[in-house]
């Protein structure tokens, strides 16, 4: 579990919370901690990517609060999150970063950013019904942003030597 944590100095406590809570003797803990956190976040504005993110600050809080709370407590949550989903909004979250320069470390983050993105996109469709229409609209941005990224995982040192574990996250859901 330490070595999943070690990701947190970048800026994204959701993603080691969202990690740390496969580990059962923690659950309590970190559902509160994400609850006192972010529990009363609405209405995202998503003003991402900063320049250098390789987990999307919006998508990894509702990831997070998807795996900590139970699906009667996250979809209200969501629904308050996100409200203008069914509608592709926050734009940010649905257009796939561009990377300009793979050989700068700082710019090879968005490669990083559009995986992690797929990753959340993907999973959170997961936790809505079959019908619920805001699933296709999460599922093809998902796609967008595999398609922007997976072909970059590989080729360029300051993406591939991490790229690869955001691929995985991203083909596993």
């Amino acid at each position: 579990m330490i070595a999943q944590l070690w990701f947190a100095p970048h800026f994204n406590t959701a993603f080691a919370l969202a990690l740390a809570h496969d580990h059962p003797p923690l659950r309590g803990l970190l559902r509160a901690t994400a609850e006192r956190w972010y529990g009363a976040d609405s209405g995202c504005q998503a003003p991402e990517p900063s320049g250098d993110d390789f987990l999307s600050p919006a998508l990894t809080e509702a990831e997070c609060m998807r795996r900590v709370l139970p699906p009667e407590r996250f979809l209200p949550w969501f629904d308050c999150f996100l409200p203008g989903l069914a509608a592709s909004r926050p734009d940010a979250l649905f257009r796939p970063a561009v990377v300009t320069d793979r050989s700068d470390g700082k710019i090879a983050h968005l490669d990083g950013l559009n995986l992690s993105r797929a990753w959340c996109w993907r999973s959170l469709a997961g936790a809505l019904a079959p019908d619920d229409a805001r699933r296709a609209v999460m599922l093809r941005a998902a796609e967008a942003h595999l398609g922007a990224a997976l072909p970059h995982v590989a080729g360029e040192y300051m993406g591939e030597h991490w790229l690869a574990s955001f691929g995985v996250l991203a083909l596993d859901e």
